[in-house]
């Protein structure tokens, strides 16, 4: 499998309906494509409208079945960019990264 970055542009109004995405969007990896796709992490954006948008990273079989994965959970899942297996090569170095805000909604 191979690690994409998806972006969910302006895609939820508050951090209660991410909350509940996320967890539909878990159950699903889970338990109905753990063999297709694998979430690693989320960011959440507060977008210039107010509402929230998310730049995940997810690793998958393709990009086929991470929009499959979107169509199940009901979310937005076209905007899908694969990583370039090498870039830790191009001079990236790891850093711990804090978010603050949003609690739980940066979980799931």
């Amino acid at each position: 499998m191979d690690l994409y970055v998806i972006r969910r542009a302006a895609s939820w109004a508050s951090p209660q309906e991410l909350e509940a995405t996320a967890a539909k969007s878990a159950k699903i990896g889970d338990e109905e494509m753990g063999d297709q796709v694998r979430w690693i992490r989320s960011y959440v954006v507060e977008e210039p409208d107010g509402q929230l948008g998310t730049v995940c990273i997810y690793e998958a079989r393709d990009q086929a079945s991470i929009r499959e994965h979107a169509r199940r959970v009901g979310m937005p899942g076209d905007a899908i960019l694969p990583l370039l297996k090498d870039s830790a090569k191009m001079g990236f170095r790891r850093r711990k990264t804090i978010i603050a805000g949003f609690g739980s909604a940066l979980t799931g």
